[in-house]
Formats: C-alpha cells, structure tokens, sequence
C-alpha cells in the first residue's frame, strides 16, 4: 500500500458535493470529463486523502468503455459493458458527480431492472496494448459470437433460428435440432478471440485523457 506522503491524511469517506451520498474506497464512481457532451468517466476509488488545506484528492482506477479502447466497441459489447484497465490516476474529489455499481457479468444478467447507475464488467483491460484478460470468451450461438446481454437469447440468438422476438419470447423451453440433451444446451460451440490484433480486423484507437 502506497504512504500517505507528509502533509496528507488519509480519509474513510468523502461527501459528493451538492449531495448526501458517501464515497468510501472500494465505490465505484462517475466522473466529470473536461468535455461536457461526453458521458461521465467511470472509475474504481482506491483511495481518498486530503492535503494541508483540505483540498480531497483520489487516487482511482479508470474503467474503459468499449468506444474508448484500442480496437473500439464490437458487436459484442454491451450498452452498458465496461473494461476494468490498468489505469490508475489521481483527480480532485470535486469531478465525482456520482455513484454507480458495476457488477459482475454474472449478477448483471440476473437483475430484473436494470437502473442508469448500472454497469457490468467481464475483461480486465490493459490500455498500453488493448488486451484484455481472459482473451477469448465462450460462445454458444451458431453465429459464433459472445452474449451481449442487451440482445435476447434462447440458446441461440432469435433471428440466427428464423425466429422472431416475439414468437422467442413465448417459448417456455427451445432445443434446437442440433442438441439432443440439456447437456449439450450448455456447452459452448467455440471461444472467440477478444483482445484487438486476434483475428486481424481491428485497427489501434487510444484513449486521450
């Protein structure tokens, strides 16, 4: 753990101003970019201090969105996916607009609702060299491509079965031709490389701070 250097003081907390909302180390936050058209910065505290006139900094861990790695968003990636990287940085406490939660892949496809301060992450994400860990995901769709959780699925995706949403979301139970067991519903059908250079087609793109 880094030493609070002289003349700083480690804080427990930190009160978003204009607001009554906590920070703690270990929250994940939304940050003010310089540029106002842009969605907020999502970062991870990792800790708080405060220096001889009180002024609070943070030392946070940057998460990516897709738009903002090397390689760009895919079809993939979620609306709501971010990359936890290996960017770690120190702004004042005065650009946290607010918090948020990013959850694990896992829970995020189990909430019934998801709300604005919502998020998921599945890859760590190195941003010198766009890649990412683990490297290459499950897929289980004949069209050979990860879960993006904003599009529905029935084993496989509705329209890569010849199937509308509508008519997939009245099914009670799916097996497709191909599977004659629950067993074989679960395994996955291939890993597709994730990380930018894998397969050739993406195209360096770094992230301007």
């Amino acid at each position: 753990m880094a030493k609070t250097r002289p003349g700083k003081r480690d804080l427990d907390s930190y009160t978003i101003r204009g607001t009554n909302k906590i920070v703690r180390v270990g929250d994940c936050v939304l940050m003010r970019p310089s540029d106002t058209s842009k969605p907020p910065y999502v970062a991870r505290v990792e800790k708080i201090e405060s220096d001889s006139r009180n002024n609070v900094k943070v030392r946070v861990r940057w998460y990516y969105r897709p738009e903002e790695s090397i390689g760009g968003r895919r079809q993939f990636h979620g609306a709501k996916e971010l990359f936890l990287s290996d960017h770690y940085d120190i702004q004042s406490a005065h650009t946290i607009e607010g918090k948020c939660v990013v959850h694990s892949f896992k829970n995020y496809t189990k909430l019934e609702n998801v709300g604005a301060e919502d998020y998921y992450c599945r890859f760590e994400y190195k941003a010198a060299t766009g890649a990412f860990t683990p490297d290459r995901v499950a897929v289980y769709c004949k069209c050979e491509m990860p879960y993006n959780p904003d599009d529905l699925m029935v084993q496989y995706h509705p329209a890569c079965v010849g199937m509308t949403i509508e008519e997939a979301k009245k099914l009670d139970h799916f097996v497709c031709s191909e599977c004659s067991s629950d067993d074989d519903m679960k395994k996955p059908q291939a890993t597709f490389p994730v990380s930018p250079g894998s397969d050739g087609k993406v195209e360096p793109k770094r992230r301007k701070r």
